[in-house]
C-alpha cells in the first residue's frame, strides 16, 4: 500500500488506515476473534495504522488491539483518543492536563506500549481554551507519550488557534461523499498548516458498498437506528444516489466502498481515511482503493452522481451532535 505523511511527525503512514470502533459493538455484536481476523487482514493488505479511542466500549478496542500485538509480535502505528468523561452525560469533556494524562497513560497500558504515534483530543471542552489545552499535549508529545497530537471534530478556526501555540499533526472530522463541510474550510485550513486531515466514516457508515442496507434490522445499539439520514423517507432518497454510485464503480470494475474511499484520498495528498469495518471480508472490499486514479471524466461523472449537497437527512441527530464543534 501506498504511504502518506503524517502531520509533522515526521512519519510515514499507509495511505489508508483502520478505525476500530466496530471493534466495541457500535454497529452490532463483534468478537475477539472478529477483531484479530479483521487486523490479520489489515496487515496482510500493507495498512500499518490504526485509529481507536478510549470511549469505544470503554477502553475494549484498545485492549483488543493490545491483546492482537502481544499475540501476534505485530506492532502498529496507532493513533487513540480522549478527553471525554465516560459515563457523564453526552458531550461532557474534561481537557485539562491532569485528565488526559491520566487516561492516556490507562490508554497505553491496555495497547501494551510506552507510547503512540497519535493522540488526539476527542471532543472539546469548550469553556477551556484550546491554546491552554494545546500546552498541555505539547507537554506530553515533549515527554514521550506519543509522537504527535490532534483534535477530532474542531473547527477551522480552533485549529489556527491551537496551532499557533504548536504544531498540530492532525484533525480527524467526518468526511465522504456524502458529508461535505470540511470543504469549507478544514480541508484548506490543514493543508496550509502541515496537518494531516483523517476523514472518519469515509464509507458513509456503511451506505458505500454493494451490500444493500436493511434499516429495519438495525440493533438497538446500532448507531444508525437514529441517524437522519438512515430513516425514512430520508433513506430511500439517499439510495438512489447510492445505486447511481454502484452503477458507475460497476461500469469500471471497482467496488463501491473503493471508490468512495478513493474519492476521499483524491480530495488531497494530505488525507489519511480511516474506513471502519470488523470484517475481514468487508476490509478487502476497499483495501486497493489506493491504486485507483481517477480521470477527468470520472471525477465529473462522481460530481454529477453526488453532487455537493444529495444527501437527505443530517449526519447526526440532535442528540448525537452534543460535544461536536460547527463552523459555517
Amino acid at each position: 500500500m501506498k504511504t502518506r505523511k503524517l502531520g509533522h511527525t515526521g512519519l510515514d503512514v499507509s495511505a489508508i488506515a483502520l478505525g476500530c470502533m466496530s471493534f466495541a459493538g457500535f454497529y452490532g455484536a463483534s468478537s475477539r476473534d472478529e477483531a484479530f481476523a479483521t487486523l490479520d487482514a489489515a496487515r496482510d493488505a500493507g495498512i500499518t495504522f490504526l485509529d481507536t479511542a478510549e470511549m469505544y466500549g470503554k477502553g475494549l478496542s484498545e485492549t483488543l488491539i493490545g491483546e492482537y500485538q502481544k499475540d501476534q509480535g505485530h506492532r502498529f502505528q496507532i493513533a487513540t483518543k480522549g478527553g471525554i468523561v465516560i459515563g457523564a452525560p453526552r458531550g461532557t469533556a474534561d481537557n485539562s492536563y491532569d485528565h488526559l494524562r491520566a487516561h492516556l497513560e490507562q490508554s497505553l497500558e491496555r495497547l501494551g506500549v510506552d507510547s503512540v504515534e497519535l493522540f488526539y483530543v476527542h471532543r472539546r471542552e469548550f469553556p477551556r481554551p484550546i491554546e491552554e489545552v494545546t500546552e498541555g499535549l505539547e507537554r506530553m508529545r515533549e515527554e514521550g507519550l506519543f509522537t504527535g497530537f490532534g483534535f477530532s471534530e474542531i473547527s477551522p478556526a480552533a485549529l489556527r488557534r491551537a496551532a499557533s501555540v504548536a504544531p498540530v499533526s492532525a484533525v480527524q472530522n467526518e468526511y465522504s461523499l456524502w458529508t461535505r463541510l470540511p470543504d469549507l474550510g478544514m480541508i484548506q485550513t490543514c493543508k496550509a498548516l502541515g496537518t494531516t486531515f483523517v476523514p472518519f466514516s469515509p464509507l458513509g457508515r456503511g451506505i458505500f458498498s454493494d451490500r444493500t442496507l436493511d434499516p429495519a434490522s438495525f440493533g438497538d445499539t446500532d448507531f444508525r437506528k437514529n441517524n437522519p439520514r438512515f430513516v425514512a423517507p430520508n433513506f430511500s432518497h439517499n439510495m438512489d444516489h447510492v445505486d447511481a454510485l454502484r452503477t458507475f464503480a460497476r461500469d469500471r470494475g471497482w467496488t463501491t466502498a473503493a471508490v468512495a474511499l478513493a474519492w476521499t484520498l483524491d480530495q488531497g495528498d494530505h488525507i489519511v481515511p480511516i474506513p471502519g469495518t470488523r470484517s475481514p471480508q468487508h476490509l478487502l472490499e476497499w483495501a486497493d482503493a489506493d491504486e485507483i486514479i481517477f480521470t477527468d471524466s470520472d471525477r465529473a461523472a462522481l460530481d454529477e452522481i453526488m453532487p455537493v449537497g444529495w444527501a437527505h437527512g443530517d449526519r447526526y441527530s440532535d442528540a448525537q451532535i452534543v460535544g461536536i464543534e460547527r463552523y459555517c
